[in-house]
């Protein structure tokens, strides 16, 4: 998630550029990826501009761990399937 968001907001590349850097660093023979299925799946999804790549990532580790759905505050998040607006406001 740090090289994302250091490739998107320190150097401008476009969702569709890290993507395929993320696909590339995925693919490449002695390189171990933590959790690189998330990953992949992850890239593709960012590349299409469903969600921030983080969010995609918590999203991809919730169904991983089966738990769903996944809770947030966060509006854009909680578009993505499986993911349930929490209400934030206080009573």
């Amino acid at each position: 998630m740090e090289l994302v968001w250091v490739l998107r907001r320190t150097y401008g590349h476009s969702p569709d550029r890290i993507a395929t850097v993320l696909e590339d660093l995925v693919a490449t023979d002695g390189l171990v990826v933590e959790a690189a299925a998330d990953v992949a799946r992850s890239a593709v999804r960012y590349r299409r501009g469903v969600a921030d790549f983080s969010d995609l990532m918590i999203a991809a580790a919730a169904e991983r761990a089966g738990a769903r759905p996944l809770c947030t505050f966060d509006r854009k998040a909680a578009k993505l399937p499986d993911v349930a607006l929490l209400d934030a406001s206080v009573s």
